[in-house]
Parts: structure tokens; sequence; C-alpha cells
């Protein structure tokens, strides 16, 4: 089979196209022939400064396909199913940057007959960072759906980039009111594509003073892209029983918090990194993630506000570069071309 892999750290030139058996599946596994591979920050971090181990790493954690064969133990019935993938790479050999690459069952969810493969690659890490981030205010409930959201108001820093779309259309599909900060006024088309009810230009207003026009109390939510610049602003917007949840930060970044406000707010300051959620919430992430799917609550493309960025297999290194360069929307490889 075709599959991209690096036997060194370093920039997008280590990833090499290659030539591989194709994998068998073990007691628990599947065999996907994939489809589509996602590309996301974490992937080109880890090619960055991994180590890929002896025998190379393929990477990429996203992807979609079908699943073509099953280890012992797994149910036949999953065989000629259409699936996305989560953390295929994560502490393994195989990700899906490959014609073929194998995962645990678990790893695998059924994608329905009407979700494409591109919006199949483009869920993951995204849409189960943004559901984690949604959902761990004491004051909003741990569970995603129709209404569970009605009545409160997030916020979503960053609402152009692949996290923040994911933020806004789980939030909106949960009915909740969403305003959105960005960068630009390209970015607040895609930012208002996907959903947001409000969108705020922090280069041209005042984030904190726009905030508190359309919500007095604050909001129950932040999702918090770049914590080290903006603590200071959602100290001042976040409600009583609220939440920061940060999932992002440059490299080195410090974070300062007005403890005395915070405390009297019982606010939570919450880091999130997918791949360490705890195992409960990982899998009510799945579930929610794959129940808004399902219910045509979430989509990709330009019209959605997310612009697919689509690579064949053998330009994966371009599309590494595309991600780390700051591309606006989703990098996809086309696995099939």
């Amino acid at each position: 089979m075709r599959a991209i892999s690096y036997t060194e750290s370093g920039g997008p030139d280590v990833l090499k196209l290659v030539d591989r058996p194709v994998p068998e599946p073990g007691p628990g596994e599947v065999r996907v022939r994939v489809a589509f591979s996602g590309v996301n920050p974490t992937d080109w971090k880890s090619r960055s400064k991994g180590d890929p181990g002896p025998d190379g790493q393929i990477p990429n954690q996203d992807g979609s396909g079908t699943i073509e064969a099953v280890g012992e133990g797994v149910d036949p019935a999953l065989l000629d199913q259409r699936v996305w993938i989560w953390e295929a790479a994560y502490q393994r050999p195989f990700g899906t940057a490959a014609e073929y690459t194998v995962v645990p069952a678990r790893q695998t969810v059924l994608l329905g007959p009407d979700a494409s493969f591109e919006l199949g690659a483009a869920l993951g890490i995204p849409f189960l960072t943004a559901h984690r981030c949604l959902t761990v205010a004491e004051s909003l409930p741990d569970r995603m759906g129709p209404g569970s959201l009605t009545g409160h108001t997030v916020l979503v820093h960053g609402g152009a980039g692949a996290v923040g779309n994911a933020a806004i259309q789980l939030a909106r599909w949960a009915d909740a009111r969403v305003i959105t900060t960005v960068s630009s006024p390209a970015k607040a088309q895609h930012a208002a594509a996907a959903g947001a009810d409000h969108v705020i230009d922090y280069r041209q207003e005042d984030v904190v003073a726009e905030v508190r026009k359309i919500a007095p109390d604050g909001v129950a939510a932040i999702v918090e892209v770049n914590p080290g610049v903006n603590a200071a602003a959602d100290a001042q917007v976040v409600a009583q029983h609220g939440a920061v949840a940060m999932y992002a930060a440059d490299a080195g970044a410090e974070v300062t918090i007005p403890v005395r406000t915070q405390m009297g707010l019982n606010a939570r300051w919450q880091f999130v990194m997918v791949y360490t959620v705890p195992p409960r919430a990982k899998a009510l992430a799945v579930e929610d993630v794959n129940a808004a799917v399902l219910d045509g609550a979430v989509r990709v493309g330009r019209e959605h506000g997310l612009p697919l960025h689509v690579f064949p297999l053998a330009d994966t290194p371009e599309a590494h570069r595309a991600v780390q360069d700051g591309a606006v929307g989703k990098v996809l490889i086309d696995v099939t071309l």
C-alpha cells in the first residue's frame, strides 16, 4: 500500500511516500480502507518533535473510510461500514496518511449513509476538543444535544478555526447563543456561516464591552485558543459557575488570573488536551458528536464556515505545511489520489 511515513522528526520534508505491506488487524482491531485523512496542528507538532520509533510513523490522527477487515473479537457486522476515525496515531504507528490503517474498533464510529467522507475526516480532534470545552462548566450539562444549552451564552475565540467552527456548530445544535471573536472581515464571514449569533472583530472592537452588551451577566463557557493573550478579558466576561476552557497556546505562554474575582464567581479555568480527556468524557463526546452528524447538524465546506483544502497523498508534506502556516479552514488528504 502507499503510505506517508517519517523516520526522524523535523519539518514537512521528513514526510516520505513509501510502500508498506497492508496491515492486518489484531484482536479488537479493524482495518480501514482510508478515504480522507484530516490534518491538525497536533500532527505537525508531533512530526516536528516526536520520536517516530525505529520503524517510522505514519502521521495524522483523524480520518474516514470503510472497514474491510476485522480482528478477533470484533463483530463482523462492521465489515463494509463507513466510519470516521479518532486518534489513530496516538501511541500507535498507524496514522491515517495511508491507503489502509489499523485501529482499535472502538476508535471507529459509524458515519451513516448521508455524511460525506470529507466531513468524517474533519471530526475527530476539533469536534472532540470543542465538546469538552463546552461541557466542563459546572453550570452546563456534560452531554450535548438539541436543547441542552438553551438559555446559555457561550464565547468562542477564533471562530474561523477548525475547533472554533466545531464549537459554534455544536453549540448552535444545542441551542446556545453563540458569540465569537475573529481577526478580519473574511473570518467574520466564516464564523457567521458556521452559525454564530454575534461576531466580534477583536482588532476593531472592544471584546469585553461587546460581550457585556450581549450577555450582561457573563457567558457560561469560553472556548479559548489563546489564553496567554485573552485571560484578562475572559476573567471579565465569564459568568458565575462558568468555565474558561483552554485548548491551545503559543509555546511558553503563561496565564495570569485575578484570583479574587474568579473565586467569587466560582469560575473554572480548565486545561483541555484531547488525548488525555477523562475516559467517560471522551466516550460522551464521541457519542454526542456522532449524534450531531446523524442529525445533520454539522457540516463542512465554505458555505458552512470551514473551507476545505484537499491534497493528494503524495502532497502530504504540503498539507502539513499549510496547517503549520495557519491555513483558514480544514486541510484534508484525499488518500485515493
